[in-house]
This record gives C-alpha cells, structure tokens and sequence, in this order.
C-alpha cells in the first residue's frame, strides 16, 4: 500500500479544479495512508532570516521560538521523506507557482537535511519517489517560452534528490476547454497512480 502525500496550492478551495482532482485520485486509493496538506487552507508564512536562523541553532542555542519555526520545517521534509508517492496540484497564478506553494518549497529544501553542497556542486539527499505535479492552467503554456513552472518544478526537485517529476497539464481552462483538458488528466491521473 503506497503512503501518498498530496499538496494542494490553490486558493479557489472546493472551486479549484486542481483541489478536485486530486481528491479524485485520492478517492481511488486507501485513505488510511494519506498525508494531505492544503497550502490554501492553511498558508505556510513566508520564510524568514529568523527561521532559517532556527535550522542552523545548535540545541543548546535555540530558544523555544525559533523550536517552533523549526518545526515547520521539520514536518514538510518528514512528510516527503514518509511518501511513497506525492501528488501535487498547481495551479500557475501570474506565469508562477502559487507564493503558498514556493514558501512550501522553501522549508523542503535545507542544506545538510534534504541536499549538501560539495566540491562538486549540491547533491540531493532525499530518496527518489515519482511526483505527479497537476499542472492547471486557464491558457496554454505547455511547452512555450511562457511556461515558468515545469523548468522550476524540475530544477527544485532534482535539487533536493526527486528526480522522477510527472506533469499532468490542464490547460486551457479559461479558453472554454474545461471539460476535456479535465476529462485527459482524470484519464493520465487514473493510469499514472
């Protein structure tokens, strides 16, 4: 039985078409072994020099506040490390991934905990696992100079050891191809899992 962990990153709640799917695809599988954070429901802060200054604190130096913002941190690399499997819905706000979802990404990577540098540039520390990212979009930038994300989701990723990214596009949502751009990813989703 795969732990999966699911991400949701829009900020359209019970609206979003990305939030949809993957409780759709979550629907298929056995609830009991999965993890889901909802970056629009609950927004992560953006990160700050505090906390960072709180990964790096010895234990006999962090106070019980920088604890506390390290356990933010803390719980986004235990829940990656935990999966089998994470499921990713994105929708792209202004050519970029949801600001939700790169202060996600912020805690995720962390030197010496998820990736090292070396004399050969950083390496990746995390196990490998496939990432199925839902990319939503209301036009079409798949495979066009204006696609920000795919190149930023790979380049993350791999940074921190997850070199199995899988895209699922839902593009042209806005453009009135709503239900088959849905009806293609239920159908990838459905194969992909």
């Amino acid at each position: 039985m795969k732990k999966i962990l699911a991400i949701k990153s829009s900020i359209n709640g019970a609206n979003s078409i990305s939030n949809k799917l993957i409780d759709e695809v979550l629907s298929l599988n056995d609830n009991s072994n999965t993890t889901v954070r909802d970056l629009g429901a609950a927004p992560l802060p953006h990160l700050s020099q505090h906390e960072m200054g709180a990964w790096m604190a010895t234990v006999d130096q962090i106070t019980p506040e920088q604890r506390e913002l390290k356990a933010i941190s803390d719980a986004v690399v235990e829940e990656v490390k935990a999966a089998d499997v994470i499921l990713i819905g994105l929708p792209m706000y202004n050519f970029a991934v949801p600001s939700n979802f790169k202060s996600w990404i912020d805690r995720l990577a962390r030197a010496g905990v998820t990736f090292n540098y070396t004399e050969n540039g950083p390496v990746g520390l995390l196990d490998d696992k496939p990432v199925y990212v839902i990319a939503t979009r209301g036009g079409k930038y798949h495979g066009t100079p204006m696609d920000s994300q795919t190149q930023f989701i790979k380049d993350v990723f791999a940074f921190v050891g997850l070199k199995n990214v899988n895209f699922v596009y839902v593009e042209g949502l806005a453009m009135g191809e709503a239900d088959t751009a849905i009806a293609n990813a239920q159908s990838a989703l459905s194969i992909a899992l």
